[in-house]
């Protein structure tokens, strides 16, 4: 399947319009009633639909992480050299071989199993039991024995158990974003809803998985399992095609070339040696080994395996959990970044800011849950009486509630939030706010004014309440006054309640509301608006009658307005100015409308001079879109749908891009994305499975951090391929030139093993933990089709297999023809060429800015402990497993000068480079 074709639909459509259809014929079409179905029945459509679950993909078994550890070129290239090896009796030689594979392989696993293990950690606590009409009476089921025609019950906290078109409601209001994307809360109400009209308007359906949030209601199930909406989402999920990321196609790669080299160089010496030598054919397979071990870089996939790892655990320890581990040197080459606004821009947290009451304006410090604040007027803080009428209305009107989460790990809701638990007494679980997040606003906004929640019950205890409904827009509470009287208290849309006033509250003196005073507010409303708030007007009643009733909100008296936002997160601001100056585009793709979405743009420094809202998306054609798509980075009013949109059009003109989601309908979007990334808090399971990455914080400067990361994982990807592949060409060059002329074998296999697994892969594991460098968020991203080897590091390769060789062959052709001492000969090079690697490593680290050992004191401890490695090699027993002598002072003087000659000519080569190449 093409990747156009995975994005043809992200939300596909029930098969039969349940939301439009007269209830009576619901009832016929399911075979059903008010009354639900008896138990025979159940079970009868049970067999006949299967379980209530959604098969959504399961994570990757163990064996499958095990076998994914051997698709590397490199580790075939390993095997058949282990096999070589035993083949022609070689035993040590090929158990070394086989060692390291065994060791990359289970390394591997074990990080991926980990971050596996970390996943299904993550997952959503789903409902296990239902409440169902059965043979009559409402009996608890297990919501996976839920079938289409059961009818259900559902109220404040449950977890819909399937999709279900509702038959009675009472002031039912459910929280879809999990499916819609959309934060806000959606009201469900018993009426037919005419025409084809999107999930999050179908009014009177409730979908599984989604979160009731306050009221109760009764509804009948229409569709089960994978045949409800977020089952049907899952379903297309899986026929998204797994993708690699360039960093394995380009070891891949890089595996195919080795070994076609191998091949290659075998071939030449192999005809060159039995067509015009006079060498014994197993000599010939003996140097035809030792050319294949001196040019595979044996240690090169463990480095790689382990940075990566490194890199990992260094994301999960800054909130970044990587479920792929090449997928984090990815990173580094993202150069957009598609982000939700909400709780990932900002708090997700509402936050009363402003106030207009006594015909002043009133700025409200302090933000989030956060208790602590004070209200200002022309900047200078006043007492909280001069607005207190006002706020106690914004906390008597209002269903906010305070328990404690008995679980911290079970999905958080977005009307629930973290109060400061610290002075509210001992108890199992965190304090939280539950309700509305615009009524815990007002809330927390009266508790700034020094109202207690309880006192103030108590003094005004509920006697009624005139329920807020989708078309009122509005909510009236009715209390009884200390004095024994009874005042009504409304809140909702400002329009709304300002028709039902005809005074207004100034100073403690009721006032008539005149038609110049009420433009002056409606002025005041639209001016809150255009900054982005939420507005919500209040009033109150003091002489309200004894019935709870739509009389009651009559004659009302205009007490102000409060508005409120969702703050953006303190630090995105300079996380997003990172991204900007490394030259990644940040688009923020909302569900909020434009306004709100400019506002909040414009507060953390995304400038769009256009922002594009759904509708307009929906009229665009790919050819429009794809042109204006660079410019814009804001898009408002969006669905899922749209975000995929986005996504292929952004692809499609060449760029990486890094996508956040949360809802099941995201899913396909972060599974196609180049970097998908899933919240962890409020994400759900299938999101989270779609996914690369996982933010635990649900925070975009994690974002930032990782792609951090990325760039500095894959700059220390590309020292240490450098380092390994410019000993390894030195290997074979070396090689080849000796037997070539005649000077003979160099090294024995043993040796190349030697210096490319231990000596080599010591302090090429350290380099996998340097720091970053310091320009490393002020370069422009890598582009998609650079690779890990560039044009600098192939003329690293062929420079340094020059100088070596250059080097090395004079003092192997002294000391084998000169001296006669074919052993001695081996182990000067040997030894002068593990000492060279100093010098190469200086050479490598310079280009990022970093001395010889600068800032890395596992750099320092590698190469004293190589150092002393070859040391133990050259003076203790191992010297007859190695075929090496010990060397005497004079040797050790003619290697040094040997080093220092090559040292001084790498530091040229080094400068001829930077004048013709790129810094990395």
């Amino acid at each position: 399947m093409s990747r156009t074709e995975q994005y043809e639909r992200t939300e596909p459509e029930s098969d039969q319009d349940w939301h439009s259809q007269p209830l009576e014929d619901v009832y016929a079409d399911l075979e059903t009633d008010e009354r639900g179905l008896d138990s025979d029945e159940a079970a009868k459509r049970l067999e006949r639909t299967g379980p209530n679950e959604v098969e959504a993909e399961e994570g990757t078994s163990p064996l499958r992480i095990f076998l994914e550890q051997y698709t590397s070129v490199l580790i075939w290239v390993l095997i058949v050299a282990a096999g070589v090896m035993a083949a022609i009796g070689e035993t040590l030689d090929a158990a070394v071989i086989a060692g390291i594979v065994v060791f990359i392989t289970l390394f591997g696993f074990v990080q991926d199993f980990r971050a596996e293990q970390s996943i299904q950690a993550l997952k959503e606590m789903s409902t296990t039991y239902a409440m169902a009409r059965r043979d009559g009476e409402k009996t608890e089921i297990d919501a996976t024995t839920v079938v289409p025609g059961d009818v259900v019950f559902v109220e404040s906290g449950d977890v819909v158990p399937a999709d279900a078109r509702v038959i009675e409601a009472s002031n039912l209001s459910v929280d879809e974003s999990a499916l819609t994307g959309e934060s806000v809360t959606v009201s469900k109400q018993p009426a037919t809803i005419d025409g084809d009209v999107s999930i999050a308007e179908r009014e009177n359906v409730i979908h599984k998985d989604t979160v009731v949030e306050r009221g109760s209601g009764t509804a009948v199930v229409v569709e089960t399992g994978p045949d409800t909406e977020i089952g049907r989402i899952a379903t297309a999920l899986e026929e998204a095609e797994e993708h690699e990321t360039p960093f394995q196609t380009e070891l891949d790669r890089l595996g195919k070339i080795i070994a076609a080299a191998v091949v290659g160089v075998v071939t030449v010496i192999g005809v060159t040696e039995l067509v015009i030598g006079d060498t014994e054919p197993v000599q010939v397979f003996m140097t035809a080994v030792a050319v294949a071990v001196s040019a595979v870089p044996e240690g090169l996939p463990a480095v790689v395996t382990l940075s990566l790892a490194l890199g990992a655990r260094r994301m999960a320890d800054q909130n970044a959990l990587v479920r792929r581990l090449p997928i984090v040197e990815g990173l580094g080459s993202v150069d957009v970044v598609c982000t939700d606004k909400t709780g990932t821009l900002t708090e997700e947290e509402m936050t009363v800011t402003r106030i207009a009451a006594n015909r002043e304006t009133y700025e409200v410090t302090g933000t989030g849950y956060d208790t602590e604040g004070e209200f200002r007027a022309d900047g200078e803080a006043i007492e909280p009486d001069r607005i207190e009428e006002l706020v106690r209305c914004g906390m008597l009107c209002n269903n906010v509630e305070l328990g404690r989460r008995a679980d911290r790990d079970a999905e958080p809701t977005d009307e629930d939030a973290t109060a400061d638990a610290a002075d509210e007494g001992e108890g199992e679980g965190e304090l939280t706010y539950l309700g509305d997040p615009t009524e815990i606003a007002l809330f927390v906004a009266a508790q700034k004014a020094g109202f207690d929640h309880d006192e103030l019950t108590d003094r005004y205890p509920r006697i009624g309440e005139v329920e807020f409904t989708s078309d009122r827009k509005r909510m009236t509470t009715l209390h009884e006054t200390p004095a024994g009287g009874r005042v009504a208290y409304m809140k909702g849309a400002p329009e709304v309640v300002l028709e039902r006033c005809d005074r207004e509250y100034v100073d403690g003196e009721i006032v008539d509301l005149t038609a110049d005073r009420r433009r002056e507010l409606e002025a005041k409303n639209e001016s809150f608006a255009e900054d982005a708030l939420r507005v919500m007007g209040f009033a109150y009643r003091p002489d309200a009658p004894a019935e709870a009733s739509e009389d009651l909100e009559d004659g009302m008296v205009f007490l102000g307005l409060q508005g409120m936002l969702d703050p953006p997160r303190p630090e995105v601001r300079g996380a997003l100015a990172a991204c900007l100056n490394a030259g990644i585009e940040v688009v923020m793709i909302t569900g909020d409308n434009a306004t709100t979405a400019r506002a909040v743009g414009k507060e953390i420094g995304l400038e769009s001079a256009r922002v594009i809202t759904g509708p307009e998306l929906e009229e665009m054609s790919d050819e429009e879109l794809a042109d204006v798509v660079e410019d814009v980075d804001v898009f408002a009013r969006t669905s899922p749908d749209h975000k995929t949109r986005i996504l292929k059009t952004l692809q499609e003109q060449g760029h990486t891009v890094a996508m956040t989601g949360d809802g099941v309908n995201d899913a396909p979007a972060v599974k196609n994305a180049d970097v998908g990334v899933a919240m962890g808090v409020r994400g759900t399971d299938v999101t989270e499975q779609a996914s690369d990455i996982v933010l635990l914080d649900d925070n975009f400067a994690t974002i930032s951090d990782a792609v951090r990361q990325g760039r500095r994982i894959f700059d220390n990807v590309r020292k240490f391929v450098n380092y390994f592949l410019s000993a390894n060409g030195a290997h074979v060059l070396l090689l080849f030139t000796g037997i070539m002329s005649g000077a003979g074998l160099v090294m024995t296999p043993i040796m190349f093993l030697w210096i490319n697994v231990v000596t080599d892969g010591i302090p090429a594991l350290t380099l996998g933990v340097d720091p970053e460098a310091d320009d490393v968020m002020d370069r422009p991203p890598r582009p998609p089709d650079e690779g890990v080897i560039t044009d600098r590091i192939v003329s690293s390769i062929g420079g340094i297999a020059v100088l070596i060789t250059a080097t090395l062959l004079p003092l192997f052709y002294y000391y084998n023809q000169v001296v006669g001492d074919l052993v001695l000969a081996q182990t000067m090079v040997f030894t002068a060429f593990v000492f060279m690697a100093i010098a190469r490593i200086g050479a490598i680290r310079s280009r990022y800015g970093l001395g010889l050992f600068a800032n890395n004191r596992w750099l320092v401890l590698a190469i004293a402990i190589t150092l002393t490695l070859q040391l133990l090699v050259l003076y203790t027993p191992l010297s007859v497993l190695f075929g090496v002598t010990a060397l005497e002072v004079g040797h050790w003087l003619q290697i040094a000068g040997v080093v220092a000659v090559f040292s001084i000519l790498m530091g040229a080569f080094v400068k001829v480079q930077d004048r013709f190449f790129d810094r990395y």
